[in-house]
C-alpha cells in the first residue's frame, strides 16, 4: 500500500512526466553521458518556470530579456572547484568553466550538499553572477550524487525574477536524481576525470 502523495509532495504535470520519460529513454539508448545530460539541460530550460513570469511588472529590469539556462557543475574535490557539463544557454566562451568551491550558492550547495532555491536573486545580496552575459534573477541549485557520493549539482536560471517556484524546485530535484543515476549508469565518473 502507498502513502496518499501530501501538500507537500512534488506536483509533477504529464508533459513534465513525459519529457522525463524520454530523457530516461535517450539515456537507455547508452548514448554519451555529456550528450544524455546535455537534454536534460535543455528540458529543464524548457519545462520548469512560469512562462509568464517576464510579462509581469518589476521581473524583467530595463534592458533584461527573459531567457533560461541550465548546466551541471561536476565536482573535483581535489582541485576544490565544479567544472561547467552538459550545459544550454552558456556563452561557448564558458564551455567547461570551472568555480571555487567556496562561490556564492554554488558553494553553498558543496558545503551543505542540500538544494537551493533563490525564486528572486536581488533578495540575496551574496548572488553572484557566474554568466558571463547577464545576471540571472531566479535560480535553483539541486544537488547531484552518485553511490552515495556529492558528485556536482544541477543549476537553471532565468533572467527573470520569481520564474521559479518551489514547485519548480521539487521537479527540479527529481530531475537532478534522474540524472544522477544517468550519470552512474552511463559511467560519467571516467568522463569526470578528464575534465
Amino acid at each position: 500500500m502507498t502513502d496518499k502523495p501530501s501538500s507537500k509532495s512534488p506536483q509533477i504535470n504529464s508533459v513534465q512526466l513525459y519529457q522525463l520519460n524520454q530523457l530516461m529513454i535517450l539515456a537507455q539508448s547508452g548514448g554519451n553521458v555529456e550528450t544524455v545530460l546535455k537534454a536534460f539541460s535543455l528540458a529543464a530550460t524548457r519545462i520548469l518556470g512560469d512562462s509568464s513570469a517576464a510579462q509581469i511588472p518589476g521581473n524583467l529590469k530595463e534592458g533584461e530579456s527573459q531567457f533560461s539556462i541550465a548546466g551541471f557543475f561536476l565536482h573535483i574535490p581535489q582541485k576544490q572547484e565544479s567544472c561547467l557539463f552538459a550545459e544550454q544557454g552558456f556563452p561557448k566562451e564558458q564551455h567547461r568553466l570551472s568555480i571555487p568551491d567556496n562561490i556564492g550558492h554554488p558553494g553553498w550547495v558543496v558545503k551543505n550538499k542540500k538544494s537551493l532555491l533563490l525564486s528572486n536573486t536581488d533578495e540575496h545580496p551574496d548572488f553572484k553572477q557566474i554568466l558571463k552575459t547577464a545576471r540571472m534573477g531566479s535560480a535553483m541549485y539541486s544537488p547531484m550524487f552518485c553511490r552515495g557520493n556529492f558528485i556536482g549539482q544541477f543549476i537553471t536560471a532565468s533572467q527573470a525574477r520569481n520564474t521559479y517556484t518551489i514547485k519548480d524546485h521539487k521537479v527540479h530535484e527529481i530531475f537532478t536524481n534522474c540524472a544522477s543515476i544517468v550519470f552512474g549508469a552511463l559511467d560519467g565518473a571516467s568522463t569526470a576525470k578528464l575534465l
